[in-house]
């Protein structure tokens, strides 16, 4: 079965919610990258909870995703810390949002994604976790400020 064009950004940009919500997990519970992957591709994926279905996500790029946000979390970290203002370090924010900041980060790191796209796509997550907070807008300057760091020539 071929997929569409739409069919592949819908399971990209699930695999991102999902990235967020696998590294959230794994900084409240201690769980290895492994345990918490295996967790997300065997039962979250497509899985159908109380009659509300999960979508399907891109199992590859939630694993980039992942492994980019582990292997390079200190400097995607430091990256973060220096978008946000002094009197806000990175381990004074929602762990949600350090979570999307690390995924994010990581997406960053990978050239095969416009910046402009990921911001979209991660201030779209921020959204579903703070419906009617101030934090997408948040999201956005600080990944803003990641990617003309991460990649100033695409600006």
């Amino acid at each position: 079965m071929t997929l569409s064009g739409n069919q592949k950004r819908k399971m990209r940009s699930a695999a991102r919610l999902y990235a967020v919500q696998a590294l959230f997990q794994m900084e409240q519970s201690g769980q290895t990258v492994d345990q918490v992957r295996r967790e997300f591709l065997d039962h979250r994926f497509g899985a159908v909870y109380d009659e509300a279905e999960m979508n399907e996500g891109d199992p590859d790029h939630f694993e980039r995703v992942m492994e980019e946000a582990v292997n390079y979390q200190a400097p995607i970290d430091q990256a973060t810390d220096r978008a946000l203002v002094a009197k806000w370090p990175i381990a004074r924010i929602d762990p949600t949002l350090r979570a999307l900041f690390r995924a994010a980060g990581a997406e960053f790191r990978d050239n095969s994604t416009p910046p402009k796209v990921i911001i979209t796509e991660y201030v779209d997550v921020a959204r579903a976790f703070f419906p009617d907070g101030k934090e997408p807008k948040f999201v956005n300057a600080v990944l803003d400020h990641m990617a003309r760091e991460a990649r100033p020539e695409a600006f």
